[in-house]
């Protein structure tokens, strides 16, 4: 075997390969419509992945740069992480969350606090993260008495009904809007080149204007919208103006937290701490869970228990889940990939300044282990992504338009998969 071979892409049949496009067809006759995208070159149907490495059922092999949807920050197949869940699996698969619960959750639920910024102190445990997002939004209402929010145009914050209410990207809402208690005044989100001042004004009188708003929602970076980065000074300021209003401040960090920013959160880069915090995909290295945790003096607006919670779900804290979620966190700590990430951020961004070259790219954005390439239109990127697929590298399209292609690789790809898919990428956009 070439070892070093094996650490990169290999195709071996056209892609997707016929194994790929015979379970297409079967998810075409039994999947529900509208859920999983089928063409002649899409998808591919994945049977193994470790670390940076997809494999799927044809035996081809991809360089993956989207630690698929940003889940795998301790890279894909985590032994560490498999090894906790085997190991929970073989003692306890699944507990009572709110009436009879499980050691390991009281074990998350203390890690949680002791590595979410400020104050925040007590969670509440979910399976994804458009729940997190709908308690966040039910603790605002009932802290606040008020019910009505502020939120950005392009924001991604889950497609469940309650989390509906806050998603700034129109297509989401516009099918399901006759349901929906519009309820949420929108603000543009400071992009490339905005103004912080003219941000923080335009949330001035946007509260000022609408005085039973709970909450303002925001990501810290807009993750799904196309990796859109605030100017320095904006969290910070949207924090004094949401302390001067007297209403919450909701951080959603579902994308951005556990590290892919090059802080463990990413609203540590400007020290900006919430009132509640959002978190999810990368929290269990790949087992379904999300969180949200906040200050505990606005987490107490629930109504203590009387035997029947005010809102709990069947697998509420999973003992599985909170296996994972300690030992992805521990993983977290040994490989230092906080560090790792902070360290090797500039050399992917200059990297990625090559694309510039390339008169189909309009614009490079990002942070840490998240950038987005922007394409003159959507369909530019998605013959990219298409390309791309057919040459061994996984990446994702993106932007409220999809006009974008995301950049997030697990956080222990090695420097040169990056750089090899990086040359693959540039390849196809050329």
């Amino acid at each position: 075997m070439n070892v070093a071979f094996d650490r990169f892409e290999r195709i071996r049949t056209a892609v997707p390969g016929p194994r790929s496009r015979e379970l297409g067809a079967k998810i075409a006759r039994y999947e529900a419509r509208g859920v999983t995208y089928l063409s002649d070159s899409y998808p591919v149907f994945w049977a193994s992945a470790h670390g940076a490495l997809v494999t799927d059922v044809d035996d081809n092999r991809y360089i993956d740069l989207t630690a698929a949807f940003g889940v795998a920050n301790v890279g894909h197949g985590n032994e560490r992480v498999a090894a906790a869940v085997g190991a929970q699996a073989r003692e306890l698969i699944h507990g009572m969350g709110d009436v009879h619960p499980t050691g390991v959750k009281a074990l998350l639920l203390e890690r949680l606090a002791a590595l979410a910024p400020g104050d925040l102190q007590k969670t509440y445990l979910t399976t994804g993260g458009a729940e997190a997002i709908e308690f966040a939004l039910k603790t605002a209402l009932l802290a606040t008495g008020k019910s009505r929010f502020i939120a950005y145009a392009g924001a991604y914050h889950g497609l469940s009904l309650g989390s509906l209410e806050v998603i700034g990207i129109p297509k989401f809402r516009d099918p399901f809007a006759a349901l929906l208690g519009a309820r949420t005044t929108w603000l543009p989100f400071p992009g490339d080149g905005a103004d912080v001042g003219a941000a923080l004004a335009q949330a001035r009188t946007a509260l000022a204007r609408d005085p039973q708003v709970a909450a303002i929602i925001v990501e810290p970076i807009q993750g799904r919208g196309g990796v859109i980065v605030p100017p320095p000074g904006f969290l910070a300021g949207l924090r004094a103006v949401c302390d001067a209003h007297g209403v919450l401040l909701i951080f959603d960090e579902i994308y951005t937290g556990f590290g892919r920013t090059g802080t463990l959160f990413a609203c540590e880069r400007e020290g900006a701490v919430p009132d509640v915090l959002c978190v999810g995909k990368a929290l269990a290295g790949g087992v379904p869970l999300a969180a949200t945790i906040g200050r505990a003096i606005v987490m107490d607006a629930w109504p203590m228990s009387t035997g029947e919670a005010l809102h709990t779900a069947t697998f509420l804290g999973n003992p599985l889940a909170c296996a994972a979620a300690l030992a992805a966190l521990d993983e977290l700590a040994r490989l230092d990939l906080v560090a790792r990430v902070r360290e090797r951020a500039a050399g992917f961004e200059q990297r990625l300044e090559r694309f510039r070259a390339h008169a189909d790219v309009t614009a490079i954005r990002g942070a840490g282990y998240l950038w987005a390439l922007e394409f003159g239109s959507a369909a530019i990127a998605n013959r990219v992504v298409v390309d791309a697929l057919a040459r061994g590298v996984i990446v994702l399209q993106s932007g409220p338009t999809g006009t974008s292609i995301t950049l997030a690789p697990p956080l222990t790809i090695d420097d040169d998969q990056l750089a090899r898919a990086l040359d693959i990428l540039e390849a196809c956009v050329g």
